[in-house]
Order: C-alpha cells, then sequence, then structure tokens
C-alpha cells in the first residue's frame, strides 16, 4: 500500500464528524535553549530581526469550519481547507501571498530534485570490490504517560513525553544515529470546543497525505521495509494522548549509539540557555549521526572506508576524552491560554481592503 494510501486509511480511522462551532485560543511560543540560541546571539548583534526571533510570539487562534487564522502583530496566516490555500498577511508592509497546496507540493518536489542532484554530483565513485553498504533507516515513535502532573494557567494537567526518531544503523559496525524530536507535553482534560481545533488538524493532516503523498515516498522507500508497520505503531502511539496541550516543550536534535533524545522535564537546559548535552558540531563528528545527513541530504555517511581513521573525541574540560551521543539543536515552548467558544467575526478571515497582492512565481512555469 502506497505511503498516501497509509495516511488516508490512518487519519479516516481517526476522524471526527466535523462541525460549524467555531473556536479561539492564545499561543504563546519561544525559542529556550540548544545550540541554534548561540548561533540566534551572535547573529542579533548584527541584525534586528535575528535578535526579535528570540522573544515569545503570542498569536490568536481562530478556528471557523474549514478555515484556521493564526493571528499575531507581524502577520497573519489563514489555512483555507476548501479553497486549499495558506494565506500570509503582513500588515507592516500591507501587503500579502497566497500560495496553494499543489504550489507547496511543486516547491518540495523541486527542492528534493535539487538535494538528489546535489548529492550525486557531490557523491565520490564507488571503489570495486568495496563492501561498504548504506545505513539501515527506520522510523520509531514512542509515547510514555507519567506519573508527575502539573498547574499550567489554572489548568491541571498530566505529563505525557512524545518522542520521534529517524534512526540509522551502519550495516558493517552496527551504529546507530538519529535525528530525534522529543515534546513534553502537558494534557489538560477536555477543553469545551477544543474539538474543533483537533477536527480542522485532523482534516488539514488528511488533505496534506493526499496532496503530499508522492513527494514522501522516497522517504517511505529508505525507511522500507517496515514503513506500514511504522505507521500502525504510530497510530497506537499517538491514541495514548489524552486531553489538550496546554503547555509543551519541543526538542530537537540528533542522537547516536541508540541513545535517546531527554525531554525537557529529564534533563533541563541551563539557565544560560546553552545547550545541556554536547553540542550539535561535537555530535555532527560522530559517524552515526553523520550517516543520518548523508541519507536525507549528503552531508556525509556511513560509507567511510575500513582504511580511513574514525574522527577523534574530543578531551573535556577535566582533560578525560568525552563522546558525545545526544545533540539539542532546538528548544521551544508553547503555552496555551484564553479558550472560548465564542462566536468568531468571519472577517478576520479576510485580507484587510487596499493591502497588495504579491504573486508566488508557479515553481514549474517559471523554470521554462
Amino acid at each position: 500500500m502506497s505511503s498516501r494510501n497509509w495516511i488516508t486509511l490512518v487519519l479516516c480511522t481517526l476522524l471526527a464528524t466535523p462541525s460549524s462551532a467555531d473556536f479561539r485560543y492564545t499561543e504563546t511560543t519561544q525559542i529556550t535553549g540548544g545550540a541554534v540560541v548561540g548561533m540566534m546571539k551572535l547573529a542579533g548583534a548584527f541584525s534586528k530581526d535575528a535578535k526579535k526571533a528570540m522573544d515569545p510570539v503570542t498569536s490568536t487562534v481562530l478556528v471557523q469550519g474549514n478555515r484556521m487564522a493564526r493571528i499575531n502583530p507581524d502577520h497573519t496566516e489563514i489555512t483555507d481547507l476548501d479553497k486549499e490555500t495558506i494565506t500570509t498577511i503582513d500588515p507592516g508592509k500591507k501587503q500579502y501571498t497566497v500560495v496553494t497546496f499543489e504550489q507547496m507540493k511543486q516547491q518540495m518536489e523541486e527542492a528534493q530534485k535539487k538535494a538528489q542532484s546535489q548529492q550525486a554530483k557531490g557523491k565520490p565513485s564507488q571503489p570495486q570490490g568495496s563492501d561498504a553498504q548504506p545505513p539501515k533507516m527506520n522510523f520509531k515513535v514512542n509515547v510514555r504517560n507519567t506519573a508527575a502532573t502539573k498547574n499550567v494557567a489554572g489548568l491541571d494537567s498530566k505529563e505525557s513525553i512524545l518522542s520521534m526518531e529517524l534512526e540509522a544503523t551502519d550495516q558493517q559496525s552496527g551504529q546507530k544515529g538519529s535525528l530525534a524530536i522529543t515534546n513534553d507535553m502537558w494534557l489538560a482534560p477536555e477543553i469545551p470546543g477544543y474539538s474543533e481545533v483537533r477536527n480542522f488538524n485532523e482534516r488539514f493532516a488528511l488533505k496534506m497525505g493526499m496532496v503530499f503523498g508522492d513527494v514522501f515516498k522516497p522517504l517511505m522507500a529508505a525507511m522500507q521495509p517496515g514503513s506500514a508497520e511504522g505507521m500502525a505503531e504510530m497510530v497506537k502511539e499517538m491514541s495514548k494522548l489524552k486531553g489538550v496541550p496546554v503547555m509543551q516543550v519541543m526538542r530537537m536534535g540528533s542522537t547516536a549509539n541508540g541513545e535517546p533524545l531527554p525531554a525537557a522535564s529529564e534533563a533541563p537546559l541551563p539557565a544560560s540557555n546553552g545547550p545541556a548535552v554536547p553540542s550539535a558540531g561535537d555530535v555532527a563528528k560522530q559517524s552515526a549521526t553523520s550517516a543520518i545527513a548523508s541519507k536525507l541530504g549528503g552531508l556525509g555517511g556511513f560509507g567511510r572506508k575500513k582504511k580511513d581513521p574514525a574522527p577523534e573525541p574530543e578531551p573535556s574540560q577535566s582533560g578525560q576524552t568525552a563522546t558525545p551521543t545526544q545533540s539539542v539543536l532546538l528548544e521551544s515552548s508553547t503555552q496555551l491560554t484564553s479558550f472560548s467558544s465564542a462566536p468568531v467575526d468571519s472577517s478576520q478571515f479576510n485580507v484587510p481592503v487596499g493591502y497588495v497582492l504579491v504573486v508566488v512565481p508557479n515553481s514549474r512555469s517559471s523554470s521554462h
């Protein structure tokens, strides 16, 4: 069964009957740590926009039927499932853009072809008799419901930790490396009306599965055999999440040798916002992690000849050799508040009068 059919089947089993009620809430997000913080601080010394990227962003999220608007002082994003469009409004410039789902698919296809072409050009020829094999890919999802509780904005919540890993195994050495996302979620009991948000997201995911299914086939093929089983396991694990995610701390990074990426509650980052574990640059030197980058874009890999020396681990401050196995590239927090089922003004889904449309070029037609 194709990846598109799997996604459609999975979401149809979860999809609830849509209703026409409105819903709104406030969402506050902020980058809170990881290796990217150091880069942003350096860039912030030269750019006001880069410095501003570290500030909290508070958005009002509105749902009305098949439309969702995400509004903050800098921009508004409107997703329309009926029209299959995403409209982005820039109030500062009084401009807006409209991108169709089909245009997004074309852009992803062309980016994928470009990456494959660049990888083919930069890939060294394989020596005759070489027994190097590509890494074995595997996608893993796991949900752990812990016993921890927390009061978030006046709501009692329970902790669930969602972990997702795209794992590569070197078929010669057995070393493992992963691109990983760990989401520390605090779930409150069901909030009246929030099902509108959940239903919209499910319908949106269904649309994306139908539109982008062919684009993701190469990734699914890379994880074969077992992609079908992986999808079924994902549905099983996600069913363990109960309630409304009123607070989330998401981490994205890399791991090596089968080590997991710890959740925020398990290994808090230092107050300085520096990485709590070795930097991305350190882990990038590990062959297992490099192999994943190779599979996804030609940034290095497991296919090292046996006579090539492995990279030397750098000594720690104590003088002992350190072998980094985890790296947090980015940590961000998201909190939801101000839930309301009051009617939403339909005009908030419209582009303000007088704003100028900036046409997004059709990537395929513009290339000819």
